[in-house]
């Protein structure tokens, strides 16, 4: 059996069983409160630079499917995991978690006493860590961590984002019916798979575009309407694309989601921070303002937008975090924008806010307005369940008899 170290840059260490490649990694360490969906998250490339520990015990019992994979591989620095099955279970499975931590190169650690490292970092906040299977003095891994880059600062959508504008779904793999009139472009900083597939099925021909496309590149491909898609690192960093979006506002409606939404703040005008220790899991409240209701969401992000900041560049909140009053959502109702920190694709987590992507696909098609009343969608109505009336009582069941005779009067005496 192998043995590695996770060591945290304020000297806290935790040992464990070696699951994955052997290596060191650094990055900030994390955790994700989702009960499934690991395929997704482990592929989910605003994990970029972060090493990433699962609060839920049991991670790899149904294997790993490549179409459940939100990009064409992982790029999370690490892996912290609780109890990994011997053994996937489901028919769909094609990887066992260990084959996939070894077919990727990945460092991953179990037998970890996750409680108490998520509890580390909700004390301390995100902390930068070393995961090592090679360096075995803890002094020096604690060092490494201590020397590894942070993550305020850095850009890192290069490590993640596309080299060219290319279609989405390629021509030759597009199925029957997919890519109508309606030509949306999505701005890829880490673009999740399932934010192109839906924008795709509603009906939306997309091009996704490299980062670091410049305005006049994103106005050349003659799109009816732009998403600007989730990526990793810190947004006050990517500097190129939001000088990208700044040239664009008000030319053409915008959607922006988790890293977009921080982006197209700063192209407004306002200012980002850092959360104490982020969001990252699939059951975060939300307060839907213009709606007037509560959703829960898919979450991935370590910054947050400032409000009153946003809120002086002339923007309306939408939605607002219920555990810690940080911004979800906003929206401009002169430049056509509208933007949520949460992930309404959804993948992995609740589908509360699933119609976003097809409604704004829907608006553009019919050059309708995008505003604060986008979010305020009714919700769907409740279906009664229980239509027929309610049955009697069962009648009283009598005690079975010996040998399937009816009891005598000397067994009910006796």
């Amino acid at each position: 059996m192998r043995h590695g170290l996770l060591a945290l840059e304020d000297g806290t260490l935790f040992r464990g069983r070696a699951v994955g490649a052997a290596g060191t990694r650094t990055g900030e360490v994390v955790f994700n409160t989702s009960m499934t969906g690991y395929p997704e998250i482990f592929t989910d490339p605003s994990y970029c630079g972060q090493i990433v520990t699962m609060t839920f015990p049991l991670i790899g019992n149904y294997g790993l499917c490549p179409d459940d994979f939100e990009s064409a591989r992982p790029h999370l620095s690490g892996i912290v995991l609780k109890q990994p099955p011997r053994r996937p279970s489901n028919h769909r499975a094609e990887l066992s978690l260990e084959e996939f931590l070894l077919r990727h190169e990945i460092v991953a650690l179990a037998d970890i006493d996750t409680r108490a490292l998520t509890r580390r970092i909700r004390t301390c906040g995100a902390l930068r860590g070393a995961l090592s299977t090679e360096v075995s003095d803890p002094l020096r891994l604690v060092e490494i961590a201590r020397r590894s880059a942070p993550m305020t600062g850095a850009n890192l959508v290069g490590r993640v984002a596309c080299a060219a504008p290319t279609p989405w779904p390629a021509p030759a793999t597009r199925p029957a019916g997919v890519g109508g009139r309606c030509h949306i472009v999505a701005i890829d900083c880490g673009i999740k798979s399932n934010i192109l597939r839906q924008l795709a099925s509603a009906g939306a021909r997309v091009t996704r575009v490299p980062a670091a496309a410049s305005a006049d590149e994103i106005r050349a491909l003659e799109p009816d309407g732009l998403v600007a898609g989730n990526g990793p690192g810190d947004p006050a960093a990517v500097e190129t694309t939001r000088k990208g979006l700044e040239a664009l506002l008000g030319r053409l409606p915008i959607f922006g989601i988790c890293l977009g939404h921080q982006l197209l703040a700063l192209a407004l005008g306002a200012q980002t921070y850092k959360l104490r220790f982020g969001h990252h899991g699939g059951n975060l409240p939300v307060r839907n303002i213009p709606a007037r209701r509560v959703g829960i969401t898919a979450q991935n992000h370590g910054f947050a937008v400032e409000r009153r900041s946003l809120e002086a560049a002339g923007a309306t909140v939408t939605h607002v975090n219920l555990n810690d009053g940080s911004i979800e959502g906003f929206a401009h109702d002169e430049l056509g924008i509208a933007a949520v920190q949460f992930h309404p694709e959804a993948a992995p987590g609740p589908h509360d806010a699933g119609s976003l992507l097809a409604r704004f696909v829907a608006r553009v098609r019919e050059k309708r307005a995008i505003d604060a009343t986008f979010f305020a969608a009714p919700a769907p109505s409740v279906v009664q369940v229980f239509t027929q009336p309610v049955p009697p009582p069962c009648p009283a069941i009598r005690p079975p008899s010996r040998g399937g005779v009816a009891p005598t009067a000397s067994d009910r005496a006796g």
